[in-house]
């Protein structure tokens, strides 16, 4: 085979290789956006005049332990004014109980506005990002003047950072309860693994780095030492772009942060030790002169 048709074929087997990887990033990327913003029906109701609540989660924070969700209501059956209406033929009242208790009211006539209900996360750990895995719970009960109405639930979400995985259960006072677990989105996943292998590769560049300089006895060669302390630095920078801003000291900082700085500040220190004792010798030699 030629050379210029080896070269040939590197090149259509790079450009065949970008396309597949692009692919399939578009093909994740698909998938996530379908199956993140995908509504999850729960505990429709058989009954013919029923409530739909259309809960959207918003504002995922698992620094502060919160989310908020907006809720609409929608009326079904003898509830709606007419046929596929939104608007209500009588006084309805949702009492929703999260982190407080909210009450949201229909008037006749009127359709309902989207109302935010902010709930609290129990049972998560924010320093095990990525893994971490926070859950809520709301209540959700409506009443007419004839008593409870039914309550269906159609729950989606919206905050791109993360994931809801909605259940729902009927309580025993006839309200529905929606609990829920909230975990990181997969484009978070991969960009924090990516993060992982990215300090762990460049604390073994620059270890590589330190072990060439020193058997070399090179001296101060100082482009290298700037691109050491340049890469301690950067790191950081690295670090508090992980997305979500994850505190100090959770897992990510465990399984390589940690590590890729105290390694780097190791052989930076080392070389700059060993490259000092070698520019001295070589000073002492150029001081006693050729004949010493």
């Amino acid at each position: 085979m030629s050379a210029s048709r080896w070269r040939g074929n590197r090149f259509l087997v790079a450009l065949l290789t970008v396309a597949m990887l692009c692919s399939a990033g578009v093909a994740l990327y698909l998938n996530e956006r379908n199956t993140r913003q995908q509504p999850h029906e729960l505990a429709l109701p058989s009954a013919g005049d029923w409530i739909e609540l259309d809960v959207t989660a918003q504002d995922i924070d698992p620094g502060t332990g919160e989310l908020t969700l907006f809720v609409v209501p929608v009326p079904h059956g003898g509830l709606a004014a007419g046929p596929d209406s939104t608007a209500f033929s009588r006084q309805v009242v949702i009492t929703v109980q999260a982190a407080t208790r909210t009450e949201l009211r229909a008037a006749p006539g009127e359709a309902a506005t989207p109302q935010a209900v902010s709930a609290d996360f129990y049972n998560g750990t924010l320093t095990d990002y990525p893994f971490d895995r926070h859950h809520f719970a709301v209540s959700f009960a409506a009443s007419d003047t004839s008593g409870g109405v039914p309550v269906g639930l159609v729950v989606a979400n919206a905050d791109p950072f993360f994931v809801v995985h909605p259940t729902s259960t009927p309580s025993a006072s006839g309200a529905t309860v929606l609990e829920g677990a909230v975990t990181r989105a997969r484009s978070t996943f991969i960009l924090a693994w990516f993060m992982i292998a990215a300090m762990w590769a460049l604390a073994l560049a620059v270890m590589a780095g330190a072990e060439v300089l020193y058997r070399g006895r090179q001296g101060m060669v100082w482009p290298s030492l700037g691109w050491m302390a340049a890469t301690l630095f950067a790191l950081i920078g690295m670090r508090n772009a992980a997305p979500g801003s994850p505190p100090i000291g959770s897992l990510i900082d465990y399984v390589s942060f940690f590590w890729a700085e105290g390694i780097i500040a190791a052989c930076l220190t080392f070389t700059v030790v060993a490259s000092s004792r070698v520019e001295r010798r070589k000073r002492a030699e150029a001081a006693a002169g050729p004949g010493a």
